[in-house]
């Protein structure tokens, strides 16, 4: 299968030039503009995504080479970015920062090669005028073939932009505008990354200043020009999806499987979800925080990461949802926790005021704050035992990002850093409970998602089992 999947790489020399507010910005003025368009962050970025989607509507997709490799990643990006008629790829740090801070395994430049993409850099002028071309010098020649084809420049006024054009095209990038300090153009920002876009009042009417702001200064015509000269992409198995052998069977019953969405638990690879639906299961979502139960009728429960130290006292006060969790539990209904909800499941939660509060007890111990990243970065997960979703040996692919810890962080699975002889012990493995700090990349195995979703239904079958019995 051919098609052209006109796409761009909006990139960075570093974290905080502005890429994020840009790409919104951008993808604002093309709806306005009723271009279809899908969205894409580089890297294991969960609230990024959230913001594309709030434009959207739709989900977004991340890249991450280290999760997939690089035909993978080709792969994902041509199912998700379907017919739309522009791709738009939000990277991730600086546009060389991978792996260990020393390599672009993982990079944005390492996903703009797995998908061949045009790359824009989006320059912070601020405190600077002509050295930044020294700094597009650089990026330029550090590696070979670039990709950078052009820049915009941020946080600078008309008349800067104008000085510095001639200093940038000599060196061979177009400047595609510039984007002046502007109040629409800032975003409030907590220890995980930026806040989450439902607690921006106006965040809509923000983004629609923004997107008028970019159609006066920045060459939006230019840059859907550049995305259509993106060279064709080519899919090795075409007719095939990479996980269609793993799907549920045509007519096969689907498992209900409660998911924790709301305020404290929203960080979820979408990728994830979707795989999960595609093995049978049809996710109900529920919050810990409003409802008082569980959802009527779920065999599995899911509970992702996100800010339960911000919602302790509301948490610890919903003591009939606490309750049916715990009794889920004690009736071998299986149970997928990670960083966030991992936190919700222990006895006790401290939070960053330290003050404590009851959780749901299904882990015995407290979660504390250490005020710094705890083991942050990519992980490769090795079993140390057989449990009910990996065997001895297997691993999966993953990321840790908290600044909090726990007193018990189980012993499952040993967690290795990529490259590197440093490791830790992780995850709770027991029974119908895997929980851990960890954020999965589901993709990276299979395996344990197809597990879970089985371990579901036949927690489905044996709770009909026992209706019928009664």
């Amino acid at each position: 299968m051919s098609n052209s999947y006109h796409r761009l790489l909006l990139a960075a020399p570093r974290s905080g030039s502005g890429k994020t507010m840009i790409t919104c910005g951008l993808l604002t003025a093309l709806v306005t503009r009723k271009i279809t368009c899908r969205s894409f962050k580089c890297g294991p970025d969960f609230i990024d995504p959230m913001f594309h989607k709030h434009v959207l509507g739709i989900d977004g997709g991340n890249l991450d080479t280290y999760f997939l490799g690089k035909e993978r990643v080709k792969d994902q990006f041509m199912e998700l970015a379907g017919e739309a008629e522009v791709s738009i790829i939000e990277g991730v740090m600086g546009y060389y920062d991978g792996v260990g801070g020393n390599t672009t395994e993982a990079s944005s430049y390492d996903v703009a090669g797995a998908v061949d993409a045009p790359v824009i850099l989006i320059l912070d002028c601020k405190g600077a005028s002509l050295s930044l071309a020294a700094v597009v010098k650089g990026f330029l020649e550090f590696k070979e073939h670039s990709r950078i084809a052009g820049v915009i420049l941020n946080r600078t006024s008309e008349v800067m932009a104008k000085r510095l054009e001639p200093e940038m095209e000599a060196l061979g990038v177009r400047v595609y505008g510039y984007l002046p300090e502007c109040e629409e153009g800032r975003l409030d920002s907590r220890h995980l990354g930026l806040v989450l876009p439902g607690e921006l009042e106006g965040l809509k009417e923000q983004l629609s200043r923004l997107a008028q702001t970019m159609e006066k200064t920045i060459d939006i015509d230019g840059l859907l020009a550049l995305a259509k000269q993106s060279t064709p992409l080519e899919r090795v198995n075409a007719n095939q999806s990479q996980f269609q052998h793993m799907t549920a069977e045509n007519g096969e019953e689907q498992v209900f499987i409660g998911i924790a969405k709301d305020e404290a638990f929203c960080f979820y690879y979408q990728e994830n979800l979707k795989l999960l639906e595609k093995m049978g299961a049809r996710l109900v979502p529920f919050s810990p925080l409003h409802d008082k139960k569980l959802p009527k009728g779920v065999s599995g429960l899911i509970f992702g990461g996100g800010y339960p130290e911000l919602y302790g006292r509301e948490l610890s006060e919903n003591t009939s949802m606490l309750l049916d969790i715990q009794n889920a539990h004690q009736n071998s209904v299986p149970i997928l926790a990670e960083c966030g909800g991992f936190m919700y499941l222990h006895e006790e939660l401290e939070t960053d005021g330290h003050m404590i509060y009851p959780m749901a007890g299904v882990i015995k111990g407290k979660t504390f704050p250490t005020n710094r990243l705890s083991r942050f970065g990519y992980i490769e997960a090795f079993s140390k035992e057989d449990n009910f979703l990996l065997k001895k040996g297997e691993s999966i692919k993953g990321h840790e990002f908290h600044y909090w810890d726990s007193e018990n962080n189980g012993d499952c699975l040993a967690a290795v850093k990529p490259g590197r002889q440093k490791s830790w012990e992780c995850v709770h493995g027991e029974n119908n409970l895997f929980a851990g700090f960890p954020h999965f990349y589901y993709p990276s195995n299979p395996l344990l998602p197809e597990r879970f979703t089985e371990a579901c239904k036949r927690c489905q079958m044996e709770k009909r089992r026992k209706q019928r019995d009664e």
